[in-house]
């Protein structure tokens, strides 16, 4: 039971990736905010258009 629940426990608690733009990954915390990782300067200019358009609810960090 304990062990069930460990592992219950780290998917609850890892970061989710909401989508990736070559190495740079839009991903939503566990406390429910979204930051922006890795990437290529243009990469990441390309993930914050797209969230501008199509994910306009979160604030990228």
């Amino acid at each position: 039971m304990k062990l069930e629940f460990s592992r219950w426990w780290r998917r609850a608690c890892a970061d989710k990736t909401v989508i990736a733009f070559g190495g740079a990954r839009l991903v939503r915390k566990p406390s429910g905010r979204v930051e922006l990782v890795g990437g290529s300067s243009h990469e990441r200019q390309w993930a914050q258009e797209w969230a501008a358009l199509f994910f306009h609810e979160a604030i990228v960090v």
